[in-house]
């Protein structure tokens, strides 16, 4: 309730922040701060207080997990656009005739995005799907990977929003026949955010996605990918390979950007000269070139990659590879010395290799150059608040292989306020990583199939549902939703 008494521009120009999760009230004090206002702060939340001095490094910090971070409690519009409620009473508070762009900064629809932005960050949504239909205006968030509605509103609130979100990243608002990408950036008590917008015409008008990056949420080391042991340790011998390619593969949406970002991050020394070719650059990194692309003047990752040598890289990331001009590229590349990075689109490790082949990439050239892929997924954990256990059935201890294990007890999510009454609360990494030795080698020279590449390949190390079942087991995900992500491939060694 203090937080709510406490606005964010009062916090930012006073130096006086609540100190959310404390069982006191507790007033973090910026030196410097002025006195009367911390008076007033008394004055307004009316219980006994405890002070806790910062400088400003300490305050600023604090300032961004006070009012950037937590779940919806009601101050989400406050936070961004200082007016109080939740998202529904500004809906409900829109003018029904006049229009809704007219007016200063607190115009109602500008207060509406704000407090819808703030609203997705706090919910630790990725995405915003804005979509109309024919009687109404469906918003949408992406959390942990799955869609959730969040609320409905009158179809005629779809345009203006359309059109603010579209000036506020720079599109046309009078083009409304073609699809548009633009970018918003924005701070969040104190946090750099970048949210890119996707805009696509519908048979009901516009339909908008905002899909929301934040910087520090992508620059994770690899201890904190959720890798187990093993696989980590493989993976980080691979990265220290002085040449070859690496690359990560899996499904839209399943942490592979992240994942190259926090190898070029072990990989950034300082001794060596790292560049990026994206599509678009999604985070700044210190110390390394990042190059987007543009289509339209002919920078593609191919074109770009041609002529990258003259500026004299060790290491290259390509955003991804999508034809056989970047594949043979990326690959002749590797052949004088270096370390080259990609992802592309495969359902496992070993489908990368097939998949290249049909592009039509010789197989002496991926013997010679390929030294590990890392298929990956993402898993929702269960919220440790409302998990329950059971006794699974045997049909589903058949599903999971585990027949012989009728005595086991696994976990279910159950759902609570704490989780948004949907049993899970973040996501957990599932891998399988192969790795080009000699045997695997000489077996993409010939020729071998997928299924004999993975056969030889992962005879001691787990595949991507066997090391998912990891988490099963340990009560941290639930088997129906590593069922729902991973399909049961055949086993040809590894330990559960």
């Amino acid at each position: 309730m203090a937080r709510a008494q406490v606005t964010y521009s009062f916090a930012r120009d006073k130096g006086i922040v609540v100190i959310p999760g404390r069982s006191d009230l507790t007033f973090a004090v910026r030196e410097g701060a002025d006195p009367a206002a911390l008076l007033e702060a008394r004055r307004v939340t009316g219980l006994p207080v405890h002070l806790e001095a910062m400088n400003s490094a300490q305050y600023e910090r604090q300032l961004s997990e006070s009012f950037g971070q937590g779940r919806l409690d009601g101050s989400a519009a406050e936070a961004a656009a200082g007016t109080g409620g939740d998202l529904e009473s500004l809906f409900d508070g829109l003018p029904q005739t006049e229009d809704l762009l007219a007016g200063d900064t607190e115009a109602p629809i500008i207060t509406l995005i704000n407090g819808l932005l703030q609203d997705a960050i706090r919910r630790r949504a990725s995405d915003i799907h804005i979509d109309p239909f024919e009687d109404k205006m469906s918003v949408r968030y992406r959390i942990d990977g799955e869609l959730q509605e969040v609320f409905t509103a009158s179809r005629r609130v779809a345009a203006p929003l359309v059109s603010r979100i579209k000036v506020m990243s720079r599109l046309d608002i009078a083009e409304k026949r073609m699809p548009q990408d633009g970018r918003i950036s924005l701070t969040l008590g104190g946090r750099a955010l970048d949210v890119r917008v996707a805009t696509l015409p519908t048979r009901y008008g516009e339909r908008v996605a905002l899909r929301i990056l934040d910087t520090k949420q992508a620059l994770l080391g690899l201890e904190t990918l959720g890798m187990d042991e093993n696989t980590e340790k493989r993976f980080r011998t691979a990265l220290s390979e002085p040449n070859g390619v690496i690359l990560v593969t899996g499904p839209t949406g399943s942490g592979k950007t992240t994942t190259l970002y926090s190898a070029l991050a072990q990989l950034n020394t300082g001794r060596v000269n790292i560049m990026t070719l994206e599509d678009p650059v999604e985070y700044g990194l210190d110390g390394i070139s990042q190059t987007p692309m543009d289509h339209k003047v002919g920078l593609t990752f191919a074109a770009t990659l041609r002529s990258i040598l003259r500026n004299d890289p060790n290491i290259v990331m390509v955003g991804e590879i999508r034809d056989a001009e970047t594949a043979e590229v990326a690959l002749e590349f590797a052949l004088t010395g270096r370390l080259a990075l990609s992802t592309i689109h495969t359902n496992s490790s070993a489908g990368a290799i097939t998949r290249l082949r049909d592009m039509g990439v010789e197989s002496f050239l991926l013997a010679s150059t390929m030294r590990a892929i890392l298929a990956q997924r993402l898993v929702r954990r269960l919220c440790v608040h409302c998990k329950e256990a059971y006794a699974p059935p045997p049909a589903l201890l058949e599903r999971l292989g585990l027949e012989d294990r009728a005595d086991l007890t696994l976990y279910r999510p159950v759902g609570c306020a704490s989780c948004g009454q949907t049993g899970y609360e973040g996501r957990l990494g599932v891998y399988e990583l192969l790795l080009v030795d000699t045997a695997i080698r000489r077996m993409i020279h010939e020729g071998a199939t997928e299924e004999q590449i993975e056969r030889s390949a992962f005879a001691k190390s787990d595949m991507l549902f066997q090391n998912g079942l990891r988490h099963v087991l340990s009560g941290d995900s639930s088997a129906e939703e590593l069922l729902h992500v991973c399909r049961r491939e055949a086993w040809f060694g590894g330990s559960v």
